[in-house]
């Protein structure tokens, strides 16, 4: 989601800085001429891509930071379990060795 955030921004800044470096006095977008009408619509298509990019990026941000802490959690209490079977099976070798 953060790459589709991220090119989402990109084509709505490459829009908006067509537009701006393109137009000299007429609706002329990349070499397509455009009405005063499609010209809102564009700007309004690239603005709508640049805020929707942003949440995507946002988004898929935070769910990976929660992906993260929670493998982090899960590792952690697998060392955990580990080191509390280890103990156990020394306990009970220790078991064994006193009932001989």
């Amino acid at each position: 989601m953060v790459v589709l955030g991220l090119l989402l921004m990109g084509v709505g800044a490459v829009a908006v800085v067509g537009a701006l470096f393109t137009a000299d006095g007429s609706t002329e977008l990349f070499g397509v001429d455009l009405s005063a009408t499609a010209m809102f619509f564009v700007g309004l298509g690239a603005g709508l891509a640049i805020v929707w990019g942003f949440g995507f990026s946002k988004w898929g941000t935070k769910r990976t930071l929660r992906q993260r802490r929670e493998s982090k959690q899960l590792n952690e209490l697998h060392e955990k379990l580990e080191r509390r079977e280890a103990e156990e099976r020394k306990d009970e070798q220790d078991r064994e060795e006193r009932s001989f």
